[in-house]
């Protein structure tokens, strides 16, 4: 086991080259500042009205994980376009290519909303589904801060370096030291997808905080979200060809061909 009780989580910047190298070393960046003013409220107020829907109209089993009591918002792209803005957003991408390279997909975009009371999540890395031996990332993970992430309100917890292993946690390492990611509202957290992490607990008596995580993967598999089924078909009559690119509709790679040829 990695010895993770004395270190922290690399300092936040505002440079993404140096995110771009504390990816690689520490397999987690912080950026600051990526959404400010008038940008952070637009997509802050989004996710929480589409919270406040979700729970009136009864979707309480596909909003809600009940062994955590955090809600989830799920195919975020359908329900209001500030999301799209995320997903192809320059810092974004800016991180997650360094690592994947491009072309790559994109698995899934959704909201993780704590209140008090949220119980952490399991222990467990983005990418363990995928077959080993992982020799590097097939996964990058994009986390919007919409509130401030802080070690009280729910903050994700992460094993310091552990994407160094090249694989998934044990049950024995579950409870493995964890240190929390401290970000500030409008700051993005980019997540190796070999990083053991969990949602933290939230401790507070009203704090709720809000994040967007944004799962990025190399082309070759299959997104956890279904985007041919679920996407509102105006996301694709007017999204950009990066967009389309990065849901499947899009591109001039090997996959995705439609007889033999690229699509787009």
């Amino acid at each position: 086991m990695l010895d993770t009780v004395h270190r922290a989580p690399p300092a936040p910047t505002r440079d993404l080259h140096q995110a771009e190298r504390d990816l690689k070393e520490h397999g987690l960046a912080v950026v600051e500042g990526v959404l400010e003013g008038e940008a952070l409220k637009a997509v802050r107020d989004a996710t929480y009205r589409i919270a406040e829907q979700d729970v009136r109209r009864g979707r309480i089993e596909e909003a809600v994980n009940s062994d955590l009591g955090a809600q989830r918002i799920w195919n975020l792209p359908s329900r209001d376009p500030v999301f799209c803005d995320l997903v192809e957003h320059p810092a974004a991408l800016q991180l997650a290519r360094s690592a994947l390279g491009w072309p790559m997909l994109l698995s899934n975009i959704s909201a993780n909303i704590t209140g008090p009371g949220t119980g952490e999540m399991m222990m467990h890395a983005d990418q363990g589904a995928f077959p080993g031996p992982w020799n590097r990332p097939h996964v990058i993970n994009i986390a919007w801060c919409l509130d401030d992430f802080t070690e009280t309100n729910g903050a994700t917890r992460v094993v310091l370096d552990s994407h160094k292993l090249n694989r998934q946690a044990t049950r024995e390492e579950g409870d493995a030291p964890t240190a929390p990611l401290i970000a500030k509202a409008g700051s993005i957290v980019a997540i190796d997808g070999r990083l053991w992490h969990k949602t933290g607990a939230n401790t507070t008596m009203d704090g709720r905080r809000a994040g967007i995580f944004a799962v990025y993967t190399l082309p070759m598999y299959l997104p956890q979200e279904n985007w041919w089924l679920s996407l509102d078909p105006a996301v694709r009559q007017f999204g950009s060809d990066t967009l389309l690119q990065l849901l499947g509709f899009k591109g001039d790679y090997f996959y995705g061909r439609v007889n033999g040829r690229p699509v787009g």
